[in-house]
């Protein structure tokens, strides 16, 4: 029998967890070679604009393999409905029978989207920083920052987004969580002001140039997600010390890496992943003058990982198929 879980159950189990180790341990694998991942699947939608992306696959020798569905649909709010949602199948690698079926709305996927960015922050962001600045005003923006909260004790950030009112909206929320927050007029500002920056939007055009830049700052960039998403300028990752991606074979296609070894401003040669970054002290920040990227996509293996823990976490029935 498939058992089913509620957002209510799924939330509960990550409680008990700490997502920031289970993601630093999924990309170790995953550089291993211990992660089974297929090509990325997605559907793009012009009218109205949307995402689903399905990503699979297992652990070798693990008892599961993970096949997630989720959607991004930025428009549905104006009909207040949520931009994301999402499922998470569970299926024996021995049986080929699914097992569980996480209704998650997409909440696991927001989770380690969130927890990476930390573990890169862990390995790559300098030892004093005393403003962060946000580029977006979604869930990310929020759950980028908090989810550094284990890593940086900074709680100054400036933050950009297209829409002034999302950005007062997620001053006050940020605010209300014990952070002092600033609102930028313009990507620029930010970048003149913050140590560590996050970008989380679902920008096509670069918001970050090169020359903007400061000597010993680090960014997360995780919002270009497709091949057609770009929120870096191929320059800064020209300049940049380190540059650092959680899947070499992803960033041939998507990402901030894909566009500028396009253009010839980085060769692949200067990249490595997270997963090696983690376990080899030589590739990460070795001083704070260095500039470094994490180009953050999203890889199967963090939602192996993580549904694999809230799985073994939850009770073995609710409701049966």
């Amino acid at each position: 029998m498939t058992a089913v879980y509620s957002l209510g159950e799924i939330r509960a189990a990550l409680t008990q967890l700490d997502p920031v180790a289970i993601m630093e341990s999924a990309f170790v694998a995953y550089s291993a070679g211990r992660v089974a991942v297929p090509p990325v699947g997605e559907m793009i939608f012009s009218d109205p604009p949307g995402e689903i992306h399905i990503k699979y696959g297992y652990e070798i020798g693990a008892e599961h393999a993970i096949v997630k569905v989720v959607s991004g649909f930025y428009e549905n709010v104006r009909s207040a409905l949520p931009t994301r949602s999402g499922v998470v199948l569970v299926i024996s690698q021995k049986t080929g029978v699914v097992e569980a079926i996480l209704l998650d709305e997409g909440d696991l996927t927001d989770v380690r989207t969130a927890a990476a960015g930390a573990v890169a922050a862990r390995y790559l962001a300098p030892k004093n920083i005393t403003t962060i600045g946000v580029l977006g005003s979604g869930i990310q923006a929020k759950l980028q920052v908090t989810a550094l909260a284990t890593q940086v004790p900074c709680r100054n950030l400036i933050v950009w987004s297209r829409n002034a009112a999302h950005a007062q909206g997620y001053a006050a929320q940020m605010a209300a969580l014990g952070y002092n927050v600033q609102i930028a007029s313009e990507p620029r500002q930010v970048a003149e002001c913050a140590e560590l920056i996050i970008t989380a939007t679902a920008s096509c055009t670069p918001l970050l140039q090169g020359d903007w830049i400061r000597s010993g700052t680090h960014i997360t960039a995780m919002g270009s997600d497709t091949p057609d998403k770009q929120e870096l300028d191929a320059d800064v990752l020209g300049r940049a010390d380190i540059v650092v991606v959680d899947s070499l074979d992803h960033s041939r296609t998507r990402g901030e890496v894909a566009r500028a070894v396009a253009c010839g401003t980085l060769m692949m040669s200067r990249v490595s992943e997270l997963g090696q970054v983690i376990r080899q002290p030589q590739l990460q920040r070795q001083n704070d003058s260095q500039v470094s990227v994490a180009d953050l996509t999203g890889i199967a293996a963090q939602d192996i990982a993580l549904a694999s823990a809230i799985l073994a976490g939850l009770p073995r029935q609710t409701v049966a198929l």
